[in-house]
């Protein structure tokens, strides 16, 4: 099987020249595409016992489908995507570099920091704490990016610039994961997300050099097996984000590259639930599952 790195090699010549974003990528669910998803996505919600919310969408193509695609979710981890889109945004800009290197003190090292933990008191460079925060959702990593350029309400405006006028952090790791229902702060919408990815990793919001290092990093992703990937077939590459919080919250999104055809894009939250991780991660694969069935239909 090929492995997740020579894989990022044979992306080169797709990455360099980005998914074109036109008034088709905005069209509505595919009248055809995905017929019979939604009944699939109703019965797996209420087994769930919770709220779920679905954007798929096949890029440059503008055929999708999306359920609560516009009701507002937890973002949780899935956060440190966009966190590292706008590193590497300044590094495009010349106001950071990935080789820097930043302390990481001691205090820095919250719950949830498996790589951070063993740098406390040391440094990691810029594009190291990158690598933690998305491929094993290192929080203390994440909260010092943050820092790095400003915190929460830099990062929101950042999405304001690139188009994404529903997403907003508004707090820190692991504060963030609160997941209170209502709660408008810290929260994203599956559509949203997936536009952000669509721009990211295929547009041309980040340049090639650092779009690649993006999906890199998201294809190293070592959280993801148990929900998007595993209702995929196992020769499609995927590079994904998760997230998981309080209340049930559970989450991943991912740019997916099928064996043909165009890329797909693809966000799933869950919140409000009383199932257990487990179940909850089944709950994230089998509407991916689903979503593929309609895909390769």
């Amino acid at each position: 099987m090929t492995s997740r790195r020579s894989f990022i090699g044979g992306l080169a010549v797709v990455l360099t020249a980005p998914i074109t974003l036109g008034a088709a990528a905005k069209a509505a669910t595919s009248p055809t595409k995905f017929d019979g998803v939604l009944p699939k996505i109703r019965r797996i919600e209420a087994k769930s016992g919770g709220r779920l919310g679905v954007a798929c969408r096949i890029a440059g193509t503008g055929v999708q489908f999306g359920y609560r695609e516009n009701e507002l979710f937890p973002i949780c981890s899935t956060f440190k995507t966009l966190a590292a889109a706008f590193i590497l945004h300044r590094v495009d800009g010349g106001i950071e570099q990935l080789d820097r290197s930043m302390e990481v003190p001691h205090n820095a090292v919250v719950a949830n920091s498996p790589t951070t933990k063993n740098h406390a008191g040391g440094a990691m460079t810029v594009a190291q704490l990158c690598e933690a925060a998305v491929t094993v959702s290192d929080n203390g990593a994440a909260n010092l990016l943050l820092a790095s350029f400003g915190g929460p309400p830099q990062l929101t405006a950042y999405l304001r610039s690139i188009g994404d006028t529903v997403t907003r952090l508004d707090r820190i790791e692991p504060e963030l994961n609160e997941s209170v229902p209502g709660d408008p702060r810290d929260t994203t919408s599956p559509l949203a997300m997936i536009e952000d990815y669509e721009r990211l990793a295929l547009g041309d919001s980040l340049s090639q050099k650092s779009r690649a290092q993006l999906v890199d990093w998201l294809v190293a992703n070592k959280t993801g097996d148990d929900r998007i990937r595993a209702g995929l077939p196992k020769r499609w590459k995927c590079g994904d984000k998760t997230g998981t919080g309080e209340h049930g919250s559970t989450n991943d999104a991912a740019v997916i590259w099928p064996t043909s055809g165009n890329p797909v894009l693809m966000s799933l939250y869950l919140t409000g639930t009383g199932q257990s991780l487990v179940k909850r991660n089944a709950t994230i694969a089998s509407v991916s599952r689903a979503l593929v069935e309609a895909i390769e239909a």
